[in-house]
């Protein structure tokens, strides 16, 4: 099971990053043992700014490769929200050096999901409500429809590069607002008003 995740992938949190709009998909990995369930989240020792990314998810249900975009919604039945944590200073120890920063994103349990799935038939996935709240104060809040690349863009551009398969989960991006959080902090994160997880960071 691989977990890919979108970046910049809404215009507006590309210009709070101070980096470009991109004009094709910009995607990295994380294993599968960031994968994160339960409600209780342990502040990493190893990141003193470690913030918070909401972003709806969805699940591969059949195996592709090199999928053309008129078949990519047959590739993905359900969806879900979940966070992607990101060590923000050792991103940007990585970024001044130019080098690479999975370090940043890709440890263990940097990836919480939500264990709700919801049925794509059943709601808009182009034209989706989605939030984050922060002790009981809204952080993020965005519609699906202000993708720079919709889901099924996003899955033809990744079978371009790698073969899709079952379980498979696309973190599709996260929109303006990501921020730092501190210990006791309760995140919860909601799709069209509906609550889809909380996280307590211990």
């Amino acid at each position: 099971m691989k977990i890919i995740c979108i970046g910049r992938n809404y215009a507006d949190h590309a210009k709070e990053m101070n980096a470009s709009v991109p004009t094709e998909p910009v995607f990295f990995m994380k294993p599968d043992t960031a994968l994160k369930r339960g409600r209780e989240f342990f502040y990493p020792s190893f990141t003193k700014d470690l913030h918070y990314e909401c972003e709806v998810v969805v699940r591969i249900c059949k195996v592709g490769k090199n999928i053309q975009e008129e078949f990519a919604a047959n590739y993905y039945k359900e969806f879900s929200l979940g966070i992607d944590f990101t060590a923000r200073d050792l991103q940007q120890k990585c970024k001044e050096k130019g080098m690479p920063w999975e370090i940043a994103k890709s440890w263990e349990g940097s990836a919480p999901i939500s264990d709700i799935w919801l049925d794509k038939n059943d709601f808009n996935l182009n034209s989706l409500n989605f939030s984050l709240e922060l002790n009981n104060k809204e952080v993020q809040s965005a519609n699906t429809s202000d993708m720079i690349f919709n889901i099924n863009q996003i899955i033809v551009y990744l079978s371009k590069f790698n073969t899709l398969k079952i379980g498979d989960l696309i973190y599709t991006g996260t929109p303006a607002g990501v921020g730092a959080v501190a210990l006791g902090d309760i995140l919860i994160g909601r799709i069209e008003g509906q609550e889809m997880f909380q996280v307590k960071i211990s």
